[in-house]
């Protein structure tokens, strides 16, 4: 017998599923999933517990027409397998495959691209907008999670659609959940919403009773047109009614026909609605109900048994990061440590066990993490700021105007630098170096290894000054030759003297030149080998001796060129008026799509293998 899910090819075709068929329909969608991402990876537990509001969603609007933003879109693989894209999930977050987010490019039916958090009401708000000013009439909907509640950004876009007016929908999907659990007000206010059930049982039984004559009829509509006074009374604060925006909720999330009504009588009111859901995260498959966290972004795994079927490969940049990070704590009692909703991923999550009180998780809120940090440092402790890179973007300002113009002592430790790999365009973290590098007043500094990573937070946390260290994804290597110079401030570290080629590398780049120099003595060129240690400031002795002693001087950066590394030193040799054959090895300057990173190195030159190939050249050309 033909199954419900190979009847839905194209958008729109949910709609011929008869609503007897809803829930066999939702568990087919999550067998597909389970089984889809145990072999090829990708964000599990958001999307199990999105299906029955995805479904919800497509029966309630007509694609591509309707305008539907996920916030991040770690929850949209059903609206992708809901929109025809089912028999291209075995390629799913692959090299040319299907990405895991919310794509334009890749169907009509994605809106909006989407893979930071709190920007979909603010999208949608936009494409409402649109709407009205050229007189169309399409829905638009934003679906945003209540961990996503607690980025600023968020209330901006609430503040400007309950002043304005605009016709639209939000779901807020209330999993309780973010990455990791939710902490703050607006989960505590949520929770409060959530468990109340006094309000909606007073209400119902008071309706009931009140119909029962003609009188109380006309005082129950009399009710609902003095914008219900009851609700205000017993709902804690009636947060987004006040701001202007009708609420409708908390309803049950995984019932698919309650939420079709909701959403179908919010499209047809000529105002703002939120309805709010509630839904489980990991739902339908034990091992991510249980644990929904270790299950949010996941390798490929065993359905049975639930455990990773890539074997480790040895301990992370994050580990080693998470170690040290504890171990500079406890001897110093002035240490703290700040997460933005990442306590495990950043590797945090081992410091707030053990120094809690020294702990601070603000939520998805980059820009107040920062400006936070920057007030504990003037009230004299030494913030350490665990943070992705491509997040970290996101209070660009914050460490201008609150940390660097006061020179207080904040250390932002920039995980997953450089390429990331499966998660694409907005998970890439190839800006860092250009848009910190110049800002003044800011050290910004790259280990070679798992060795100076420690080495170097030790320095910064004793710096006294705002530090940025940059450290990549994956498993972190440790070279054992030659041996290693201590860090001093601005100074890099010779590895290697030669006399032909100079590699200058950065970071994880250091371990590839080093490879690198390999590859060029086999064809008997001579590469000196170092590690700049520092981009800003950047050690021009080294600069000018390696200019002076090669024929050829070559950089190499896991970052984008423009703004980065590479220009720094051809800015320094042109401002010196030094002519120099200088080779940069960076990345274009565009986003990089998603794919494993090997792939994505191999096509972007930055192998071993390829930038010999590529110094070859440019020699012979000298």
């Amino acid at each position: 017998m033909k199954g419900l899910l190979e009847q839905i090819n194209k958008p729109n075709d949910i709609k011929a599923i008869g609503k007897k068929e809803y829930g066999n329909l939702a568990k087919e969608i999550r067998r597909f999933l389970v089984q889809s991402i145990s072999k090829t990876g990708g964000h599990l537990a958001s999307n199990l517990g999105a299906v029955e509001l995805t479904m919800a969603l497509h029966l309630a609007m007509d694609f591509p027409k309707d305008k539907l933003i996920f916030d991040v879109g770690h929850q949209a693989y059903t609206h992708k397998i809901l929109t025809g894209r089912k028999n291209e999930f075995s390629t799913l977050r692959t090299y040319e495959g299907l990405s895991g987010f919310p794509k334009r490019k890749e169907s009509d039916c994605d809106a909006f691209d989407t893979g930071h958090s709190s920007t979909s009401i603010s999208a949608a708000a936009g494409f409402a907008a649109a709407r009205d000013l050229a007189g169309e009439d399409y829905k638009v909907a934003a679906v945003i999670g209540d961990g996503a509640l607690s980025g600023g950004m968020a209330y901006e876009a609430l503040n400007n659609i309950g002043g304005s007016r605009t016709k639209m929908l939000i779901v807020l999907n209330d999993n309780q959940m973010s990455i990791s659990e939710n902490i703050g007000g607006m989960a505590a206010y949520l929770g409060k919403v959530r468990t109340n059930t006094k309000y909606v049982e007073f209400k119902d039984d008071l309706e009931q009773n009140l119909r029962k004559t003609k009188a109380g009829t006309k005082l129950v509509m009399g009710l609902k047109r003095s914008k219900d006074s009851i609700k205000h009374f017993l709902v804690p604060s009636m947060f987004f009614e006040d701001m202007g925006i009708t609420y409708v909720g908390p309803i049950d999330g995984h019932n698919i026909e309650l939420m079709v009504r909701a959403f179908q009588t919010a499209f047809a009111a000529n105002k703002p609605v939120l309805v709010h859901v509630v839904t489980e995260k990991g739902k339908g498959y034990g091992f991510a109900k249980e644990n929904p966290s270790a299950f949010h972004g996941v390798e490929p795994f065993d359905i049975k048994t639930g455990k990773h079927l890539i074997p480790n490969k040895g301990k992370s940049y994050t580990a080693v990061f998470s170690e040290a990070v504890c171990e500079l704590a406890k001897e110093n009692p002035k240490i703290a440590a700040i997460t933005a909703a990442m306590p495990q991923g950043t590797g945090l999550d081992v410091f707030a066990k053990e120094y809690p009180e020294r702990f601070f998780d603000v939520g998805i809120a980059e820009e107040h993490a920062v400006t936070f940090a920057a007030g504990l440092a003037a009230g004299g402790f030494t913030p350490v700021v665990a943070v992705y890179s491509t997040f970290l973007q996101r209070a660009y300002d914050q460490i201008v105007h609150d940390v660097c113009v006061g020179e207080l002592p904040v250390v932002f430790a920039v995980d997953r630098a450089g390429i990331v790999g499966n998660d694409g365009e907005t998970h890439q973290g190839i800006l860092d170096l250009s848009y910190l590098s110049h800002i003044p007043g800011l050290t910004v500094m790259a280990p070679r290894d798992a060795t100076e990573l420690k080495e170097m937070l030790r320095f910064a946390v004793k710096l006294g000054k705002p530090v940025a260290l940059r450290y990549p994804r994956g498993s972190a290597c440790d070279l054992t030759e030659p041996e290693r110079k201590p860090v001093v401030y601005g100074k890099a570290e010779v590895l290697y003297k030669e006399n032909e080629i100079a590699l200058l590398a950065v970071g994880n780049m250091v371990e590839t030149a080093c490879k690198v120099r390999e590859l060029l003595r086999e064809g008997t060129y001579r590469a000196s080998v170092v590690n700049m240690r520092f981009v800003s400031p950047m050690d021009t002795d080294v600069l000018d001796d390696m200019a002076e002693s090669h024929r050829v001087v070559v950089t190499l950066e896991e970052n984008i060129y423009d703004g980065g590394f590479g220009e720094k030193v051809a800015a320094y040799f042109a401002a010196r008026g030094q002519k120099v054959q200088l080779k940069s090895i960076a990345l274009p300057n565009h986003y990089i799509e998603h794919g494993d990173p090997e792939v994505l190195r191999e096509k972007y030159g930055l192998t071993a293998e390829k930038i010999a190939e590529e110094i070859r050249t440019f020699y012979r050309g000298v």
